[in-house]
């Protein structure tokens, strides 16, 4: 009986006809974080990879967008008795005292059906398991998933299992976008463009040097999912203006300017109409149509899954800050088009361009970098 641990990756259902983008990203995250593997390969519609170190390499592949879960899990030929043997022998070494297991068999082969194997393994686990007081569960009650997924050439019996980031992978709409960072709910549009496919260019727009440390955190939580080694950080200083409204249409100025002098077709707009009104959200847009730019809201229709989000990428202590905007009461105030102009220029006039290599000291580097070129 053949039988190898191997990383299994279930592609989000966004991801299934963009597999082989996935693949791709996850060969070059493996590679950028020096994890050894022998072979990546796709296996109906899973993405099997074959690593030095299975756990290692499943910490590294889930920073990517595009995958729904991430399974460490034992590679069995699809042969009925084999796959049994090896589902009852996996689950008596995961289980403890007392639980309730669940066997759930997924996929399709040819030799068998799912459900006769799944079937069998609950029945083989109950009369293996009775010394330590086990008992099969439902469902929706259960302590332990024994989970299996069945293709025509293997079967992959799960022994470890972790929810991935969903979305599309990283640059699969093959397009660059311009995003700024300048508060908490712009990272998460930052994200969330990054999960719609993107490839995406990063202003930093801050008012002080501890606004930057702070904007520098969050970015660093954001640059592992680039799937890249070296990237480019557009930079400026703004000034704090009267109004929440003014910042950012100043910074939707900034970001036109930037995105048309670097022939960058898109911009990501941080901000979302179920914060924002409406009418403020088409202000913003329309500025950006005038320059035959194409204007995105990447948290278009999004209302607490924003704070999941936050999670996602560990900004869970910003999250107080972000419910703090949603409570206020952002009504439309007369924008002085003199006052944005004012801004837009003297930010302008302090812009830098800062090379950093993606690794543990961003911080670092970006306050460092940012010190060296004043």
């Amino acid at each position: 009986m053949s039988e190898k641990t191997v990383l299994i990756i279930f592609p989000s259902i966004y991801s299934l006809n963009k597999i082989n983008n996935l693949a791709s990203n996850i060969s070059k995250i493996l590679k950028l974080e020096n994890q050894q593997y022998s072979n990546i390969r796709k296996n109906g519609s899973v993405i099997v990879v074959e690593a030095t170190d299975p756990v290692l390499a499943s910490s590294t592949v889930n920073m990517l967008f595009g995958i729904e879960q991430i399974a460490i899990a034992k590679e069995v030929d699809i042969n009925f008795d084999s796959v049994l043997s090896v589902i009852t022998n996996t689950a008596l070494s995961l289980l403890l005292k007392g639980e309730k297991f669940y066997v759930k068999v997924d996929g399709k082969t040819e030799k068998f059906l799912a459900k006769d194997l799944e079937i069998a393994a609950t029945a083989s686990l109950v009369d293996k398991s009775s010394s330590i007081d086990t008992k099969p569960g439902s469902e929706s009650n259960y302590d332990r998933l024994v989970y299996t997924y069945l293709t025509d050439s293997f079967a992959y019996v799960c022994i470890f299992m972790d929810k991935g980031l969903s979305g599309l992978p990283y640059n699969s709409q093959k397009e660059k976008i311009l995003c700024c960072i300048h508060d908490e709910l712009s990272a998460i549009s930052c994200l969330q463009t990054i999960k719609m496919g993107f490839e995406i260019n990063i202003l930093v727009c801050y008012r002080n040097e501890s606004d930057l440390l702070k904007l520098a955190k969050m970015i660093n939580k954001i640059l592992p999912r680039l799937v890249e080694k070296k990237i480019t950080l557009r930079v400026c200083k703004i000034n704090r203006s009267s109004s929440i409204s003014t910042t950012i249409i100043t910074i939707t100025q900034i970001m036109i300017s930037l995105a048309s002098k670097e022939k960058i077709r898109r911009i990501s707009l941080g901000i979302s109409p179920m914060i924002f009104s409406a009418s403020f959200c088409e202000y913003n847009s329309n500025l950006v149509f005038q320059k035959k730019i194409i204007p995105w809201f990447s948290l278009s229709g999004i209302d607490s899954g924003i704070l999941e989000n936050a999670k996602e990428i560990g900004l869970e202590k910003y999250i107080s800050n972000l419910e703090d905007l949603c409570k206020k009461h952002l009504g439309d105030k007369k924008i002085s088009k003199s006052e944005v102009s004012k801004y837009v220029n003297s930010a302008l006039r302090t812009l830098k361009y800062l090379p950093i290599t993606v690794g543990p000291k961003n911080v670092h580097d970006i306050i460092d970098l940012l010190k060296s070129n004043h």
